[in-house]
């Protein structure tokens, strides 16, 4: 039956809802469209005010713990607009950055607690925007989100960045505080417009940022300079990868240190990469290796690419104690990313013969080069038993990887091999080509190499294939 024409239906007043839909409702909106409804009316100024609501945002956005909120003695509310008018720019990094750095933190606070001790107090904004005032460029704001967190740290050994030993080869990167990166701010051709963000005091080595899309890079790419020793320029700086932001870069790092990837070995951060499928064991003695590229020892031109690898050989704790032996020798069958072969037998590894008995592990580390960018080594050692020396077995390397990082060539390469190409089309000869694929692991050339990057020569050389 139809309503009589003078009874209307009454309007929905929002005065009248039940306040439980409405905050329910509240609480799937963001912090932009909750700040709004405090704009609309009374009622939803009331409801949106709620502290509940602003709970899970505090802990969203900002991370404030329960213990932190009670010592700033303010609402969730009041936390988050506090917060919000010091860090409001970062909010879309913040969040993940100080995740990072409190699982860092946690981590080594364990394992490396001196290298907390390194780490520098967080800096204001006007300080960062004093360094961009200096060196009129741009900082991306996660870069400047991280530097409200932590101001990089001290310059000391070891670095938060890594490290990487070898038997006359040693690095270790700093992450630099904001005041030391500005000083080491570059104008010059081949890394204009780039801010470095680790510095190795041993080597020199550093990883720069792209602040400007110049000279063929990406803007805020990361990546190691290498000098391109062909092309008779010193602008000619090929770069080897690392990041294409600093977010990316930051927190894919802190991720491999706090899972274990990176192994940490003598209070120190070890940029090895472990694949967990590059294990084989004989019988009861299992071999597992680790990875790590040098891009201080390498070079894209000419080609040559420098690798170090980490071994691990462990007898299992349930073997029987007749089991225990010595090595003897070593096979590598080493390839090439063009199947080309080298074979490699010797005495011992890194001139030592370990004895490997039930629960005990030895590990040592070498290197090798290839003239492309990925290989891979293989191989067996040879042991005999100790209470029966007449008996000799082979335990089996297993296969692993090595893949150089992705790298971009030169801009003034380029140009140059643009120029070379018009100067043989002219003259129609060829006097001024270049054989890069000559695949070498001469020692000799490896400390012609040292001296051309500029890296303090050795002690010793660079054992490989050990």
């Amino acid at each position: 039956m139809a309503a009589p024409p003078d009874m209307e239906p009454s309007a929905l007043s929002l005065e009248l809802l039940p306040t439980d839909p409405l905050l329910l409702i509240l609480s799937f909106l963001d912090y932009r469209d909750l700040m709004s409804c405090c704009c609309l009316s009374r009622r939803l100024n009331q409801l949106s005010s709620h502290d509940p609501l602003w709970k899970r945002h505090c802990k969203k956005y900002w991370l404030i713990s329960e213990e932190e909120k009670r010592k700033r003695n303010q609402s969730w509310k009041a936390v988050f607009i506090s917060t919000y008018s010091d860090l409001g720019r970062y909010i879309r990094y913040y969040a993940t950055l100080k995740k990072a750095w409190d699982d860092l933190e946690k981590y080594l606070g364990q394992r490396c607690p001196r290298m907390i001790g390194s780490l520098k107090e967080s800096v204001r904004e006007e300080d960062l925007d004093a360094v961009e005032a200096q060196i009129g460029c741009k900082l991306p704001d996660d870069y400047r989100c991280s530097f409200r967190i932590h101001n990089g740290q001290k310059l000391v050994v070891p670095g938060l960045m890594g490290s990487m030993a070898l038997s006359n080869h040693y690095r270790s990167e700093d992450l630099l505080d904001i005041d030391t990166a500005a000083g080491g701010f570059q104008q010059r051709l081949g890394l204009k417009q780039c801010l470095p963000l680790t510095f190795c005091i041993h080597t020199g080595l550093s990883q720069y940022m792209a602040l400007e899309s110049v000279e063929g890079r990406n803007k805020y790419e990361i990546f190691y300079q290498c000098p391109d020793q062909m092309a008779r320029n010193p602008s000619a700086i090929d770069m080897f990868i690392t990041g294409t932001s600093y977010l990316e870069w930051f927190t894919s790092y802190v991720n491999k240190v706090v899972t274990g990837d990176y192994p940490i070995i003598r209070d120190q951060i070890f940029r090895y990469v472990h694949d967990k499928e590059c294990v084989a064991t004989t019988g009861d003695i299992t071999v597992s290796v680790s990875t790590s590229f040098l891009p201080e020892l390498s070079s894209v031109h000419p080609p040559h690419y420098f690798f170090t690898y980490r071994i691990r050989i462990e007898m299992s704790k349930d073997a029987l104690p007749e089991k225990a032996c010595q090595l003897d020798s070593r096979y590598w069958r080493i390839t090439n990313a063009k199947g080309d072969v080298d074979e490699v037998q010797g005495p011992g590894v890194v001139g030592e013969f370990p004895i490997i008995s039930p629960g005990r592990v030895y590990e040592y580390s070498s290197c090798t080069t290839f003239s492309t960018t990925s290989g891979y080594m293989e191989g067996y050692y040879t042991f005999h038993c100790l209470y029966y020396k007449d008996k000799f077995f082979n335990v089996t390397i297993p296969r692993f990887h090595m893949v150089c990082p992705t790298f971009k060539v030169s801009t003034a390469r380029m140009v140059s091999a643009g120029a070379l190409l018009f100067i043989l089309v002219e003259t129609n000869h060829n006097e001024y080509a270049v054989d890069e694929d000559e695949d070498s692991t001469d020692t000799d050339e490896y400390e012609d190499r040292r001296r051309v990057l500029d890296i303090p020569a050795p002690p010793g050389r660079c054992p490989r294939h050990t």
